[in-house]
C-alpha cells in the first residue's frame, strides 16, 4: 500500500491518526492507517488495530467495494462519508493490480484536477 500511494504526485507521507502512516495529496488524506476505533471491532467484540482507510471517488465505489464480497467494509460512522475500510491482515485477498486501482482512484479523488488530467495523460502517452 505505502509504495503504490507514495508513487503517485505530490503526495506526502504523514503521521495521522495515532501517529500512524497516512498518504495525503493537496492536504487531503486518501488512505492511511487508522488506528483502533469502537467503530471498527472484530467478531469478539475488539477493536481492530490494522485498518486501512481507502477514500472513494463517491457512494457508488463505495458500496461496489463493500458489496463485491471481499475484504473492504464499512462501519455507520462512515455513513455519507466516501471511503472503504479494509483490514491490512486481508490485503492479500486482492491482486496487487486491484489494490493500485483502489488506492489511485482515491488518489484522483482528492487531488487537484489539473494534477490528475496531467498525470493521466502522461501516464497514457508513455502506455503505463
Amino acid at each position: 500500500m505505502a509504495e503504490i500511494a507514495a508513487s503517485l504526485p505530490r503526495v506526502q507521507e504523514i503521521a495521522a491518526w495515532g501517529g500512524r502512516p497516512a498518504w495525503q495529496v493537496s492536504r487531503k488524506v486518501f488512505c492511511g492507517n487508522r488506528s483502533p476505533r469502537p467503530d471498527a471491532v472484530d467478531e469478539n467484540g475488539v477493536r481492530m488495530d490494522d485498518v486501512v482507510l481507502i477514500r472513494t471517488p463517491d457512494e457508488s465505489d463505495k458500496l461496489a467495494l463493500v458489496q463485491a464480497g471481499g475484504p473492504f467494509f464499512t462501519t455507520p460512522h462512515f455513513d455519507g462519508y466516501n471511503a472503504v475500510l479494509v483490514r491490512a491482515s486481508r490485503l492479500h485477498e486482492i491482486t496487487r493490480d486491484e489494490l493500485a486501482e483502489v488506492i489511485t482512484d482515491a488518489w484522483c479523488a482528492c487531488a487537484p484536477k489539473t494534477v490528475v488530467a496531467a498525470w493521466l495523460e502522461q501516464r497514457g502517452a508513455s502506455g503505463g
